[in-house]
């Protein structure tokens, strides 16, 4: 076994020629790091391993191009584009909605260079970054204000720090929720300096339990919409308006965190929709400030969203906590551009969320239909078509299901959970999941320009797997 004297200086390695050239790239010191851990791991191997370099010229080649995988491998994103499979619409882990086109090109146009995020342009003097959204939200809410901060459970945040800190809080126990990642709504409230006070049972809350609880100390009559999960059964939970009328008869607000953002602009709106509460009946039926997400139904980036009253905006506002939580010039461009395509209803096709929920069978087919065929020639690989469902995801419309059809991928004599992780392998990694011990893709969350490279990565599993 050859002996680890085999290895030479870290000095004399770093004088071969793709490293001197690294160097010059990244800079000597992380070159000579990647070089000396390379130096660790061939010492280890041996003392452990015959199939080892055996020579100083075996072990320096070696070195050096170890070397060289390890900085690129270092300095590679770990935040990467992916291809959404499962069905799953908004998939949280997977970064909840894609942007339409034109978000991204404005975020992108946006981000290149300055812009008056915080510029008047008319007047030539110092602006306000809220007035960029505030117009279209205003318009298609029927809101006379609003604000946007980095997510939604910052918007709850700054919104009960602003209006209710030191006070009681009134809520539903059965509204007090954990959502994703472990937070949980309760813990996250409490962070604003406002006491919650629970009122009601798990699965019944009556007007008449918040009314008793409403007293000296109550600052804010708070509903949360339970967006991730639905009770049924012998439940009892009121009208919004019934609270409006108990807020507004005690001079409270009446605050409601709406979580999955569906406007309300679409009427009727998508069947799988009927049910889910919108921004706009909210605001209709008396909630004086309404928050959500732009990430979900409406098809946006990662915000919160504020909109209602123009008083308590302005109140909210100009909370020191507003600094802290407010969006930054991509989170403005992209949102703008997305609400301005919910501002056309033609163009309402153009947000990938509600393209999703919308698609007709005949389109689903057609894609299942069309990717089959491509794979048809790749050896050893049987594709097949099978009836499914696909969820909206994101803590939007629970239980819900939307008949699709799905793309069986078997590749001879390897396994399910074989194919599955080497499509998580693959560039770019393609994201499915395993029904029946057989590898499904749901084509209606695969967008059309993702299809060819669907085609290219299947087909060269068959061929190498």
């Amino acid at each position: 076994m050859p002996s680890p004297r085999i290895i030479p200086s870290i000095e004399q390695l770093l004088q071969r020629p793709a490293l001197t050239t690294a160097a010059a790239v990244h800079g000597r010191d992380r070159v000579a790091d990647a070089v000396r851990r390379v130096v660790d791991t061939l010492r280890d191997r041996l003392t452990h391993d015959a199939e080892s370099p055996a020579t100083p010229d075996a072990a320096s080649q070696w070195i050096e191009g170890e070397a060289i995988v390890r900085l690129e491998r270092d300095l590679a994103p770990s935040l990467r584009p992916v291809i959404n499979a499962t069905g799953v619409i908004i998939h949280t882990n997977l970064g909840r909605a894609p942007l339409p086109a034109a978000a991204r090109y404005r975020a992108s146009a946006t981000a290149a260079g300055y812009s008056n995020l915080e510029y008047d342009l008319e007047r030539g003097e110092r602006g306000h970054r809220h007035v960029h959204a505030e117009r279209l939200l205003c318009d298609l809410t029927g809101a006379e204000a609003a604000l946007v901060t980095n997510n939604n459970a910052a918007a709850t945040l700054v919104v009960l720090a602003a209006l209710a800190a030191g006070r009681e809080v009134v809520v539903s126990r059965g509204e007090l929720v954990e959502i994703g990642g472990g937070f949980r709504v309760p813990d996250v409230m409490a962070q604003s300096g406002a006491s919650l006070r629970e009122v009601g049972t798990t699965n019944r809350t009556r007007v008449s339990d918040y009314g008793a609880a409403i007293g000296d100390r109550t600052g804010m009559i708070l509903r949360v919409h339970p967006s991730n999960f639905r009770i049924e059964g012998f439940t009892a939970r009121p009208a919004l308006s019934e609270l409006a009328a108990l807020a507004h008869r005690f001079n409270l607000p009446l605050v409601e965190d709406l979580g999955s953002g569906w406007l309300g602009v679409v009427d009727p709106p998508p069947p799988v929709l009927a049910d889910e509460p919108s921004v706009r009946a909210s605001l209709r039926a008396g909630a004086d400030l309404v928050a959500f997400s732009g990430d979900k139904l409406l098809g946006g980036p990662q915000a919160g969203i504020v909109v209602g009253r123009r008083d308590l905006i302005d109140r909210v506002r100009t909370h020191p906590l507003m600094r802290a939580v407010r969006a930054d010039k991509v989170t403005y461009a992209a949102l703008e551009a997305t609400l301005a395509l919910w501002a056309r209803e033609p163009a309402h096709v153009e947000i990938p969320v509600y393209r999703m929920l919308t698609m007709t069978s005949d389109d689903i087919e057609r894609r299942a239909r069309t990717l089959c065929d491509d794979l048809a020639q790749a050896p050893r690989l049987t594709c097949r078509i099978i009836d499914g469902f696909s969820t909206i995801g994101g803590g939007s419309a629970p239980e819900s299901a939307l008949p699709t059809r799905l793309v069986e991928i078997t590749i001879e004599s390897v396994t399910a959970a074989a194919v599955e992780q080497q499509l998580r392998a693959a560039d770019p990694p393609i994201v499915a999941r395993i029904h029946d011990d057989r590898v499904v893709l749901d084509v209606r969350t695969i967008a059309l320009d993702e299809m060819p490279d669907v085609v290219r990565v299947l087909s060269s599993l068959a061929t190498t797997m």
